[in-house]
């Protein structure tokens, strides 16, 4: 036997001492004597890029998550050199870097704190298999170090002691600790004695990361193939560390029309045409508010996309058109695989121009979905996604559906062991062209983004509506999600809410869950309790299996149907307040959702809370995930909170009982809040809004509010034609004041305010509007401490007796 030993296994490699160094502008470049290279990009004073390769030339430089439009500037940079290291110095960071083996630490720079430290830092093994290597970063962990992100994993917030792995996977009845499942977004905060930082590996092959599971003091994150690139990105608040991660991969291009923020009821299946009317009239009669109505694959013939079974739909376009008429906007689903037709248009066409996946060898790529046998497009290719795009037309501009759904994304392929494409299948990759091992993360994610941009254009003057299941980071750029195929138990109801947190703490807000439950069938109870969670959700869709049982609102018990009514009443009301914090989160990266940790990093207590978390910046909120609760305990952030139920002012900063029978969930709202609602209606736009009520709750010192109104659909207000309200409120014993402060040229149809003032310490004896004392007849002033106010005024005093 001949032998060769050359290629032994050499195991870890590491970078040699640092020989040169170089700085072009904002960008410094370390050569080792082995000829590794390190190049550090500041991006901001606050964002530094670390980029490692073993080769010089590293000109190509793609990447599918990070935005062309994000920040970049700092106010500034110097570099030092010493005998032992390298220092580069902004005016957040302190980053040294060891002459000897590349090792980085990195501080604060105001108070010099030790904030990330390499362990071994960078190192690589070489992959015979498949060629180029593994690329490994391993760093100090701190004691009493946090860790938090990592999308739609559902297991506890607190990713302390775990490792995970990033593969889009196709995970039906997934469980508590199934990893990985559908989403990438390889980012992670880590929050040490109240300073957070945040790391976003941006590496698109198979990758782990390991938060002190193997080696008790060492956090890891490494990859099977691509390059070790990845951000540090510093708050020191975690809000801020997510709204910047967001601001580099991407906040949502547009905010969603207002309908895609209320009720949504979808089935696999509602066919035919009948029973779709059965569902959406029994809607209007129960007076169950709803927005959207989905069709499964089963409104397609044969699974085929792009097509519609003619005996259950005979006239979509009618069809359409009717349930628009009634206020429910009709959402289809699209998957990837085309089904191998001759006589089908979409295959005939995808075939003639060489659109589809091929293998190593040439063959096209197959696998069987829904239809049967397919084959799948390239989406990495830009004239792929500009033809897929093309695709829509008819459904969109002609048929008049409002929304697509993105499903198998993954992709998923059936009946292989690995539920998807094989490795050797080749992508063009923008140019790039790589196999699947590269591509397999980011194929939903460009998906998804072709059918965005399909729907931005034929579906203009309005806005686009998308939902994928399988996302990269950046994919929040294009749609919203949810977190896949659930299943209808208890357990499934706390992992929606885990899920929901840490996907917002992602850079990821547009998402929910499918509410019940998926597979298997949920009771009464179960049902009516992750309403109550689903309604908090920015994305709130009921969705099952129609092979275990009906799960619409009245498929239970009246006493259920009227639970169900009351929250999804409540969610209708709070629209512009969701509305609001949509806008927060397109224009600043804002999460949506945020745990207590996000609340109170200061606070050790809520380091390792998973239950409750506040959504928006006023609204704390706490599901009931038990069978049979008449309560339970929650934790309750520092501060006072007012129970939204009865106005019972309660302190925070510890645990405590909160009576919830299955009519009620825990809802406070925090002291100072001043909270927009809208009347219920039974879908967007059925009433024209003709005052909007503003619900104050008092409190000794300061706090800031907004609400946000545009037209609710279409893209004027990125012209200024949008309505921002500031407020600022000012309480003290026997007075509050009430500043408004207005941005935009949006003209709102209603003229008043009616503001509810809950909590006051006194009755009011005067009021004062823009310096000029108003008489209670002419503001109405109620019993209850309602007052019905112009909406132009700039300060409004109420002052009052004790």
């Amino acid at each position: 036997m001949i032998t060769n030993t050359e290629l032994e296994y050499k195991g870890n490699l590491f970078p040699g001492k640092i020989s040169t160094y170089e700085k072009n502008v904002d960008t410094l470049i370390f050569k080792a004597d082995n000829d590794i290279f390190l190049q550090v990009k500041i991006l901001r004073d606050g964002v530094l890029r670390f980029r490692y390769t073993s080769h010089q030339d590293i000109s190509n430089d793609f990447s599918y998550a990070i935005t062309k439009y994000h920040s970049e500037g700092y106010n500034l940079l110097e570099i030092d050199e010493d005998d032992e290291k390298y220092t580069i110095t902004t005016e957040k960071l302190i980053c040294e870097i060891h002459k000897a083996d590349m090792r980085k630490s990195i501080y604060d720079a105001e108070d010099k704190t030790l904030l990330s430290e390499d362990e071994l830092g960078f190192h690589w093994e070489e992959s015979y298999e498949f060629g180029g290597n593994v690329v490994k970063m391993s760093k100090v962990s701190q004691e009493g170090e946090s860790f938090y992100g990592l999308g739609d994993k559902p297991v506890h917030l607190n990713l302390k002691g775990k490792r995970f792995e990033n593969w889009v996977t196709d995970s039906y009845a997934y469980s508590k600790d199934t990893d990985p499942i559908y989403k990438t977004i390889p980012f992670y905060v880590g929050l040490h004695k109240t300073k957070a930082y945040g790391i976003f590996f941006d590496n698109t092959f198979r990758s782990f990361f390991d938060f002190s599971n193997e080696r008790r003091n060492v956090t890891s994150f490494w990859a099977q193939g691509g390059e070790m690139n990845y951000y540090f990105i510093y708050g020191p608040d975690m809000a801020d560390v997510v709204a910047d991660y967001t601001d580099l991969t991407g906040k949502p291009h547009h905010l969603p029309p207002l309908w895609a923020l209320g009720y949504h009821q979808c089935k696999w299946s509602y066919y035919p045409e009948s029973k779709v009317k059965e569902i959406t009239n029994k809607f209007r009669e129960l007076q169950i508010p709803c927005d959207a109505i989905y069709l499964d694959i089963d409104y397609m013939e044969g699974f085929r996309c792009f097509t519609w079974n003619k005996e259950y739909f005979p006239d979509p376009k009618r069809m359409v058109k009717e349930l628009e008429e009634d206020g429910f906007k009709t959402v289809v689903i699209i998957d990837p695989g085309i089904k191998i037709d001759p006589e089908n248009d979409v295959f005939q066409e995808a075939l003639e121009k060489d659109y589809f996946c091929k293998r190593a060898d040439g063959p096209y790529m197959k696998g069987k979905v829904w239809p049967g046998e397919c084959y799948f497009p390239d989406f990495t290719k830009p004239e792929v996604r500009d033809w897929w795009a093309g695709l829509y037309k008819e459904l969109i501009e002609d048929i008049g559906v409002r929304g697509v759904w993105n499903d198998m994304n993954e992709p998923a392929v059936m009946e292989v062991p690995n539920k998807t494409f094989p490795n050797d299948v080749r992508h063009d990759y923008d140019g790039n062209p790589c196999s699947h091992r590269k591509a397999h993360n980011i194929y939903g994610m460009q998906m998804a983004r072709a059918t965005y941009h399909g729907l931005k254009k034929f579906i203009y003057p309005k806005r686009p509506f998308v939902i994928t299941r399988a996302a990269y980071s950046g994919t929040q750029r294009y749609t919203s999600s949810w977190t896949g195929d659930n299943v209808a138990n208890w357990e499934h109801l706390w992992i929606a809410n885990i899920q929901a947190q840490r996907m917002c703490m992602s850079g990821f807000s547009f998402i929910g869950s499918d509410i019940g439950g998926f597979a298997e069938q949920p009771n009464g109870e179960l049902y009516a309790r992750w309403i109550q969670l689903g309604v908090f959700h920015p994305f709130c869709r009921t969705h099952s299996s129609g092979d275990h049982g009906d799960q619409e609102p009245w498929a239970f018990d009246e006493g259920i149907t009227d639970v169900v009514r009351k929250f999804i009443e409540i969610r209708y009301q709070l629209l512009p307040y969701l509305y609001s914090t949509f806008w927060k989160y397109a224009n600043e990266g804002i999460p949506m959702l945020k745990s207590l940790v996000m609340i109170d990093q200061a606070d050790p207590q809520t380091h390792y809370r998973t239950d409750e978390f506040v959504v928006g910046d006023h609204i704390l909120v706490c599901p009931v995930i038990e069978p049979n609760a008449k309560g339970r305990r929650m934790y309750v952030p520092r501060g006072r909170w007012y129970n939204f139920w009865d106005d019972a002012v309660v302190l925070g900063g510890k645990e405590q009982w909160v009576d919830a029978d299955l009519d009620f969930m825990p809802i406070f709202i925090r002291e100072g809040a001043i909270i927009p609602k809208y009347p219920v209606q039974q879908y967007v736009g059925e009433k024209e809004i003709t005052e909007l009520v503003l619900d104050v709750y008092y409190k000794e010192g300061k706090e800031m509010s907004m609400v946000y109104e545009d037209a609710n659909d279409g893209f004027e207000y990125g012209n200024g034609v949008y309505s921002e309200r500031n407020f600022s409120f000012t309480g003290s014993d026997k007075e509050i004041i009430i500043q408004q402060y207005k941005a935009g040229k949006y003209i709102t149809p209603y003229e008043t305010f009616k503001i509810n003032l809950h909590g006051l310490p006194f009755k009011i004896s005067k009021l004062v509007i823009d310096n000029e004392e108003i008489l209670f007849k002419d503001v109405k002033v109620g019993d209850d401490n309602s007052i019905i106010v112009k909406k132009t005024f700039d300060v409004l005093h109420v002052i009052g007796k004790k």
